[in-house]
């Protein structure tokens, strides 16, 4: 027996397969993917800043009238676009494993923040609510676990942006509030439009409220602007910063024993030579890079012997980096203030050290996973004090490295009297990543966030010495030998990011709360209208 099918028994293909697209489900995970990548792709190198409010723009569709659950999920997915290729560096020598666990914690943060966001996302005026969540999910990133890893802050993004005048404000935080706000309000202004335009009636008081959190962002950055100076308040100081390079790239940069130093000792050298010679301004003080010194000069006869030769070549106060080695105890990571006659006078211990790269917690559990923890064998140890040290009559403030991502670890030089800040670093371990930018737009934003100029003196990145308005005025290129000399303006008035310390922050999570609160009650009145 045979059967005969007509056109009539064949289903007709679902609307997606005739058009060839994806599943209208997948929507929202695309776009809250896509969302994250526009902002990393807001981030240095790229000049690309502007691409941060698209990105929240498409985030606040992503997540508008979504359930809880769902924001979470969403957001975890933004946080994986944003985070995987922002932060790829981490794993540059030591495997894709700590790289993604990394990636996956942090992503947690954003993925809380973006349910807060699907929580007040039905509210009136509800991007202020939403770009404020934004921040608290940022806040708790910058403090916990280990203290927090604030890498990857909106802000950072923003030192070539129109919003950077709000730092000098309300700081990282008031920033990254700014343009999460100007996204938001895009998107809702457009779906006002979409929404009212063909039919006509827009609604004014909504309308109005998504009008303003689009533009006051930029008006209010523009009105912050004649807080941005670089105008000499106290004088000026020619500073030198020196790049000597290392011998080799990755975590054995300073194998080859004496190296790294001899590299610094020789590029400060050449410079007193070219001073001597005319061809170059003598430096008031000169500074260089963390772990500039591979071998402890309190424990190292020919390692002291090399440091005096460079600094009583130069002739003037000389910040040097070195991994101090007590014999017992934790190792210290040490910024040694180097007079040319009286040798070491003052040091400054990095006071947060690095979890999982200067120290290993929970070390026996993270073995299992990953031996590289072996290659720190023995744990440093954080420092105690405030990181001020007065070269030549100038207040230099110190964060090393990693600290200059935490808002605490720069603000207090100031507020302890720093009239010029500097960020020595170590990028060796990091290769010829995106790393060493990304640092350096953070210390462009600390220098408008705190009206300073920010020397960062470099082992082999980016060195760069940066004026109190953001801008670079020498700049390095990576893994080449280089001293960096320029005439600095000398600052001591106090911005109020730099008074208010966390207020901004606090008022910022105060906001999130008030909205979440709002949301709540709504969802009870909600729920008993239904059972009514």
């Amino acid at each position: 027996m045979s059967t005969t099918m007509t056109t009539a028994d064949v289903p007709a293909p679902a609307p997606e397969e005739r058009r060839g697209r994806l599943p209208r489900w997948t929507a929202r995970p695309v776009a809250a993917v896509l969302s994250g990548v526009l902002l990393f792709l807001s981030f240095p190198p790229r000049p690309l800043w502007w691409l941060a409010v698209p990105g929240f723009a498409l985030l606040g569709w992503t997540l508008r009238g979504r359930r809880l659950r769902a924001g979470f999920g969403l957001g975890y997915l933004t946080g994986l676009g944003f985070l995987l290729p922002l932060l790829v560096w981490t794993g540059e020598e030591v495997g894709a494993g700590p790289w993604l666990a990394l990636v996956a914690a942090e992503s947690l943060f954003i993925a809380l923040a973006c349910l807060l966001v699907a929580a007040v996302s039905r509210l009136p005026a509800w991007p202020v609510s939403a770009a404020a969540a934004w921040i608290v999910g940022e806040a708790a990133r910058a403090r916990v676990p280990f203290g927090g890893f604030p890498w990857g802050k909106i802000a950072f993004g923003q030192a070539d942006g129109v919003f950077l005048p709000l730092a000098a404000v309300g700081g990282t935080p008031l920033l990254g509030f700014a343009v999460a706000l100007c996204g938001f309000g895009l998107y809702e202004a457009v779906r006002l439009v979409r929404t009212y335009g063909t039919t006509g009636g827009l609604p004014r008081g909504p309308l109005a409220a998504a009008a303003l959190s689009l533009f006051v962002p930029v008006v209010a950055a523009s009105a912050a602007q004649p807080l941005v100076s670089d105008a000499a308040e106290d004088g000026t100081a020619t500073v030198a910063a020196i790049q000597g390079n290392v011998p080799r790239l990755g975590l054995d940069f300073n194998d080859q024993r004496r190296a790294v130093l001899d590299n610094h000792a020789r590029r400060t050298e050449q410079l007193a030579a070219d001073v001597a010679a005319g061809k170059t301004p003598e430096p008031d003080f000169v500074l260089w890079p963390e772990n500039s010194s591979d071998l402890d000069p309190y424990r190292n006869d020919d390692a002291r012997h090399v440091i005096d030769e460079a600094v009583g070549a130069i002739g003037v106060p000389t910040v040097v980096g070195a991994v101090v080695t007590p014999e017992s105890g934790p190792l210290r990571n040490t910024l040694i203030q180097w007079d040319p006659q009286d040798g070491p006078v003052a040091t400054y211990d990095k006071r947060h050290v690095q979890p999982f790269g200067e120290y290993i917690p929970m070390r026996s559990l993270v073995r299992i996973f990953n031996k590289d923890v072996d290659r720190v064998s023995r744990d440093f140890g954080p420092g105690t004090e405030v990181g001020v040290f007065d070269l030549a009559g100038t207040k230099v403030g110190l964060a090393t490295c990693y600290e200059a991502a935490f808002d605490w670890a720069v603000r207090d030089t100031v507020t302890h009297g720093a009239r010029l800040i500097s960020v020595p670093s170590n990028n060796a371990t990091f290769g010829r990543s995106e790393m060493t930018y990304q640092q350096l737009a953070m210390s462009r934003v600390r220098a408008v966030e705190h009206s300073r100029s920010v020397v960062v003196p470099v082992t082999s990145g980016v060195s760069a010495i940066i004026r109190p308005d953001g801008t670079v005025v020498r700049e390095s290129r990576m893994f080449t030998p280089d001293a960096l000399v320029a005439e600095v303006p000398l600052r001591s008035s106090m911005t109020p990011a730099t008074r208010m310390g966390t207020l901004p922050e606090a008022a910022l999570v105060a906001l999130a709360a008030a909205g979440l609160g709002r949301a709540a009650a709504g969802a009870v009145r909600r729920r008993r209208s239904a059972t009514a």
